[in-house]
């Protein structure tokens, strides 16, 4: 029994060092687990593959993808970067913290870290530069900023977190709020003491008619986030609702106020978001066959049990599955790694006393970490390109910003009322 997990570890690791792609690394693994090793009816992968698609939490991912190539396609992107210029933009490093600010309100749409790096951090970095900012100061802080996408709902992982331990996402959504403000907060703090320091020339303070004449113009994408979270907790609609009102509204707002996009490019961006939904989708039903795998072999219970028996403390093992979670982060992407983990944390979350949600918020923030993260951080890459850099290059840069999150993470980790505030407040502990 103990050689035939060995097995599945080595084909599985195998697989993934020799760039087998992620979805096929995962099916094969599973199928050949489930069928040759335990000898299951082939017919049961088939099943599987079925009910991995059969899931109404799918639709949300699907719509919030579709919303964020809508805003990158048109000047919803743009607008969001001027309001956050004229908020902090005259202070000491005031257009980092724009950055940084465009990276909250761009998250609070589309869900995804990957999808904000490109829309702001590809219009940020060059700005930052030509604005005499040192230009590893302006790589690391555009490329970790990002993280927000994940953080602040709606949150992509945290959909498929709250699709595999069944916890409400409305609530799970809840906990992200306050880690993605003290995220921007401590970022936008240690890029004014830097800017500060560097003695950087300061942008003219805004009059009182010229901020209100940028929030005017912002108003409609501004009210994006508003009407997403408006609506989901005042109890007009649900989160998955939330996703296709948004689409809808950045459709209206796009072709028939800004006149940024036509009805022409209307199928240009429903094909590239169906492909990469295609990819997502794609890649849960790779994990959902290797899910299946660990479930018939009770594997997620075993390895409860082992850990049980040698960390007796909750503060301990919080740590050492930090420790692992970062680790992971850096070979393997976030929804991939949800799918996976999710089933074999869970059963530990009981016996250790901790809270369903907190631990949810954790994973997050630990896995978003490793889009940041060499040699695999997708947003090291996408940052690199940006600059004309290497890996090396772009990974010392952000090595100042990574170490804010992760002294931001322990600090979640141990401190679970602050995550859990907004949801027992709002639901009730």
């Amino acid at each position: 029994m103990q050689s035939s997990y060995l097995l599945i570890l080595a084909l599985l690791l195998g697989s993934l060092a020799g760039t087998v792609p992620v979805f096929m690394a995962l099916f094969f693994t599973g199928t050949f687990g489930l069928v040759y090793l335990l000898g299951i009816d082939p017919q049961i992968v088939i099943e599987v593959l079925y009910r991995s698609m059969d899931k109404f939490a799918l639709v949300v991912v699907m719509f919030f993808v579709l919303c964020g190539n809508i805003m990158t396609t048109g000047s919803i992107v743009e607008k969001l970067i001027k309001t956050a210029n004229v908020l902090v933009g005259f202070l000491p490093g005031g257009l980092a913290m724009a950055g940084v600010l465009a990276c909250g309100f761009f998250g609070a749409i589309s869900g995804s870290t990957v999808a904000t790096v490109v829309a702001i951090g590809g219009f940020m970095i060059p700005a930052l530069i030509e604005n005499d900012y040192d230009e590893r100061f302006s790589v690391g802080i555009m490329t970790t900023a990002p993280i927000l996408g994940v953080i602040i709902p709606p949150s992509i992982s945290m959909i498929l977190y709250a699709m595999v331990s069944n916890d409400p996402l409305e609530a799970l959504f809840l906990t992200g709020f306050i880690p993605g403000v003290m995220i921007m907060l401590a970022m936008s703090v240690y890029a004014y003491f830097v800017c500060k320091k560097q003695g950087l020339k300061t942008t003219k303070r805004p009059t009182l008619s010229e901020a209100l004449a940028v929030v005017r113009e912002s108003i409609w994408a501004l009210l994006l986030p508003v009407l997403i979270f408006g609506g989901i907790y005042s109890g007009l609609f649900t989160a998955n609702e939330a996703a296709v009102v948004a689409c809808f509204y950045a459709f209206f707002v796009e072709i028939a106020i800004h006149r940024d996009m036509h009805l022409r490019d209307v199928k240009r961006v429903v094909v590239s978001s169906a492909v990469t939904s295609a990819t997502l989708l794609i890649i849960v039903a790779g994990a959902s066959v290797f899910g299946e795998y660990l479930t018939f072999e009770q594997i997620p219970n075993k390895i409860a049990n082992a850990v049980v028996a040698s960390i007796s403390s909750p503060w301990v093992f919080l740590l050492a599955v930090n420790i692992l979670l970062l680790i992971i982060g850096m070979f393997m992407d976030i929804i991939s790694a949800t799918l996976i983990l999710t089933p074999i944390f869970l059963p530990l979350l009981s016996k250790f006393g901790i809270n369903s949600l907190h631990f949810g918020l954790l994973m997050t923030i630990n896995l978003g970490i490793g889009y940041c993260t060499p040699p695999l951080g997708v947003s090291l890459y996408i940052s690199g390109a940006t600059v004309n850099r290497d890996l090396v290059y772009v990974s010392k840069a952000v090595l100042p910003f990574l170490a804010i999150q992760i002294a931001i993470l322990l600090l979640l980790t141990y401190w679970p009322g602050l995550v859990l505030l907004l949801p027992n407040w709002v639901y009730g502990p």
